[in-house]
Formats: structure tokens, C-alpha cells, sequence
């Protein structure tokens, strides 16, 4: 069972709607990875990512997708990357990782409710 918390701790989780607008190799990677950058909206604006999407995903099939993100976590520098937010995803069955989406388009920036 997943560890609680309380409704308050999870709203200070700032989870917003963005969609990529460039995506690249990151052959630095320790693990095979794309390098994201992804619009998140006038407020937000683009933010830079890294992410283990390799096995279901190409470059190209990323831009124009909307994906979730939390922007409220610190810079993590991967490498040569600053990655500026952690784009989310569930893993398949093999433990690769599927990107969490939203159903139809929504402007972005829009918070997670």
C-alpha cells in the first residue's frame, strides 16, 4: 500500500499540462533517453526535460503531444541537461515507460484538479 498523505501535501504538487515542442537524442544518458522541451503556457513558460521514453516513443512522434508535468520540483542537472521538470509516466509491464496524457486538448499551462 502507498505511504499517505494529506490532501494539503499533494496540493503543494504543481502538475501541469504542456506539450512538447522539441525532442532529441541524449546519448549522454546513463540510460537511453530523450532530451524535451516542452511549452507549458505563458505563466510556466518552456521548460526543458529529460526522459527514459525510448522504447515507446521516436523524436518525432513526441512533438505536438501534450504531456503532464510537475513543475514545482528543483532543477535537476542530468549530464549536460538542467532538467526543469519531471515529465510524468507509468511503466508497461516491462518497465518501460508510457507518458501520461490528457483524453482531449487543453490550453497550456492548465493545472492538474
Amino acid at each position: 500500500m502507498a505511504e499517505e498523505i494529506s490532501y494539503a501535501e499533494f496540493e503543494r504538487v504543481d502538475i501541469r499540462v504542456g506539450t512538447i515542442i522539441e525532442a532529441s537524442p541524449f546519448p549522454e544518458a546513463r540510460k537511453p533517453a530523450y532530451k524535451l522541451v516542452i511549452d507549458f503556457g505563458p505563466d510556466i513558460g518552456i521548460k526543458k526535460s529529460s526522459a527514459q521514453i525510448t522504447v515507446h516513443y521516436t523524436p518525432e512522434s513526441l512533438i505536438g503531444r501534450q504531456v503532464l508535468g510537475v513543475v514545482n520540483f528543483p532543477p535537476r542537472q542530468i549530464g549536460p541537461v538542467r532538467s526543469e521538470v519531471l515529465t510524468l509516466g507509468f511503466e508497461d509491464e516491462n518497465g518501460a515507460i508510457v507518458l501520461t496524457a490528457v483524453e482531449q486538448p487543453v490550453p497550456n499551462g492548465r493545472k492538474m484538479m
